[in-house]
């Protein structure tokens, strides 16, 4: 595999930040993922923990090199995810769930897979155009299928930000899986949360991320949405990859896992608490517990069924 792939999460204008986004890769797949926890106190951000780091986990764990069935491994370990976070919950004795969206993608074999509940987003970019993109589990989303509204108007609409599908409800997440999707040269897929797609119509999103420069061009593009959203901005992440030919000349950017070997993994994603840029008000001590608290509700659902 060939690729160029970059990651960023800011805080914008919230008081914390409750996104949680990772990347893995074999020598012959690539998992991205991202979560937007929702919860009071610091628990929005331990349900977006816990559904990257039990995907992460998962693909180490079953990626060897490659997958045997991406759409199953994204169904179970978002269900597992699910599961996990419910765990915790009872632990905690806590009334009300924390929860999370998420959207999660697999490539391999020049295929992409992608799954999602609730309205974080994935984007198929090719050739400057948006191709394909996941559609929300929203409220305002429905209005739009049923024709109450039109998609110009749930743009702005004031509710369209309550999803009806999350991990960490009371009620199984809806997972809407993608068709198998054969990817080009040059194609780019984006994951990202609704501090960022909230901001940005789909054609200026499109024609940002085109940039040669990838590494530059995301956070331009977030640069932007900061700068629009202003001071009562919500939290904003994205993972981009940009897919290469594997024949293509070796670029400084490029990742190129030919050299890898069979049980060989590179992740990047922050530990919980970890991150200098997501600020918390927790004592180091109650970090390090709420790390032991994640791996153990983890730990608990990591299996293959």
């Amino acid at each position: 595999m060939r690729f160029t792939i970059y990651q960023e999460s800011r805080q914008g204008g919230r008081k914390n930040n409750e996104d949680r986004l990772a990347h893995c890769y074999s020598r012959d797949a690539l998992l991205m993922v991202v979560a937007d926890g929702m919860g009071g106190h610091f628990y929005g951000e331990v349900a977006a923990q816990i559904a990257v780091q039990t995907m992460t986990a998962a693909f180490q764990r079953e990626a060897q090199p490659k997958l045997e069935d991406p759409f199953w491994f994204l169904q179970k370990n978002i269900g597992n995810a699910h599961h996990a976070i419910l765990s915790y919950c009872e632990a905690h004795k806590l009334k009300d769930s924390p929860r999370t969206t998420i959207v999660a993608c697999v490539i391999q074999d020049n295929v992409a897979y992608w799954a999602h509940a609730g309205d974080s987003r994935l984007y198929l970019i090719r050739q400057g155009n948006v191709v394909a993109r996941t559609r929300d589990h929203s409220q305002v989303q429905l209005m739009v299928d049923e024709g109450l509204i039109t998609q110009e108007q749930a743009e702005n609409h004031p509710e369209r930000n309550k999803v009806y599908s999350c991990l960490g409800g009371t009620h199984m997440p809806e997972v809407e899986c993608s068709r198998k999707t054969p990817l080009q040269a040059g194609d780019i897929i984006a994951l990202c949360t609704d501090g960022i797609w909230g901001m940005l119509p789909n054609d200026i999103l499109a024609r940002s991320l085109q940039h040669p420069n990838l590494l530059q061009a995301v956070p331009q593009c977030m640069d932007r949405v900061e700068q629009w959203a202003g001071a009562h901005g919500d939290n904003l992440s994205m993972v981009v990859v940009r897919w290469e030919d594997t024949y293509s000349e070796l670029t400084r950017s490029s990742v190129s896992t030919q050299t890898m070997g069979l049980n060989e993994f590179t992740t990047q994603l922050d530990e919980f608490g970890r991150n200098p840029h997501y600020k918390s008000d927790l004592s180091d001590d109650e970090i390090e517990r709420a790390i032991e608290e994640i791996r153990a509700a983890i730990d608990k659902y990591s299996f293959k069924k």
